[in-house]
């Protein structure tokens, strides 16, 4: 199957034609079966529905990562602990569960303001697993201190992940200058209207859930090297996509409607006609 490329169609029937053991990193940001207006996809799905098909498309990213491959996927409290399963179920070792916490968050009237995602890392290999370190190191506490203590290079990550700045980041940041102190709480807020980042239809229509390019850098960097090959079976607005080729990556995406691939392809390659149809 050909890399670098959106296709257009149902994630189902394309990840199977993918090789097994091929792919370095699947990190996507599926449907959290909410309710959300996609132009298609039915988010409200009935309870049982929703986990078999989670457990379908998860199992099929699972067939294609190579040994040494990682898994990350942002998802919601209704499903993140079903999600959690599903992937022990496949074999997969839980890693983390990393927490996004956003601003301009979703008000509430009967319950707390929504203000975080959750994003669970698994690799294929309890032990034999690609992790690089140096790629997503960030100041510590005693090196903003000029505390001469402070080991040269910095620190990882804490889990949650907190940002210093919007979500106005070009692909080619360099992560250490994006992202201060964070712990594991990565605050940084989502892709509201107005921020330069959204990407929008040719009708002024928008994906109702943009992912920051800054989070879906991390997670690339801190798993796979220039070159690697990652796929994202939801492809939206194609920010894992985009941010994957801004970083020397290959990719495959793709997207059941013809609309979110064809904004995609504007982004990632100039064209809107520049997906496959499969």
């Amino acid at each position: 199957m050909k890399s670098d490329v959106i296709y257009f169609g149902d994630c189902l029937g394309i990840l199977k034609d993918i090789p097994d053991s091929s792919v370095d990193l699947v990190c996507t940001d599926p449907p959290f079966n909410i309710g959300l207006d996609y132009d298609l996809y039915d988010d409200s799905k009935g309870y049982d529905e929703y986990l078999r098909w989670s457990g379908s498309w998860v199992k099929e990213c699972v067939r294609i990562l190579k040994p040494t491959g990682s898994f990350f996927c942002c998802i919601g409290d209704e499903y993140q602990a079903e999600l959690n399963i599903i992937l022990k179920q496949q074999k997969m070792f839980w890693r983390n569960t990393l927490i996004w916490y956003y601003t301009f968050g979703e008000n509430q009237r009967k319950k707390f303001n929504r203000t975080h995602t959750i994003i669970h890392y698994f690799t294929k290999s309890s032990t034999e697993f690609s992790f690089y370190a140096d790629a997503i190191r960030v100041p510590s506490k005693r090196m903003l201190m000029g505390d001469k203590r402070a080991k040269a290079g910095g620190k990882l990550p804490d889990d949650v992940w907190e940002s210093s700045v919007f979500s106005d980041v070009a692909p080619s940041a360099l992560v250490n200058d994006v992202w201060d102190g964070c712990p594991d709480v990565w605050k940084i807020s989502r892709v509201c209207g107005s921020f330069k980042e959204r990407v929008k239809a040719e009708n002024g229509s928008s994906h109702p859930c943009q992912l920051p390019s800054s989070i879906a850098e991390r997670i690339i960097k801190s798993c796979t090297l220039p070159g690697d090959l990652i796929v994202d079976p939801f492809c939206g607005t194609g920010t894992f996509a985009a941010v994957a080729k801004g970083l020397g990556r290959s990719f495959i995406t793709m997207d059941i409607s013809k609309d979110y691939a064809s904004v995609a392809a504007e982004r990632i390659f100039g064209s809107k006609s520049g997906y496959i149809e499969y």
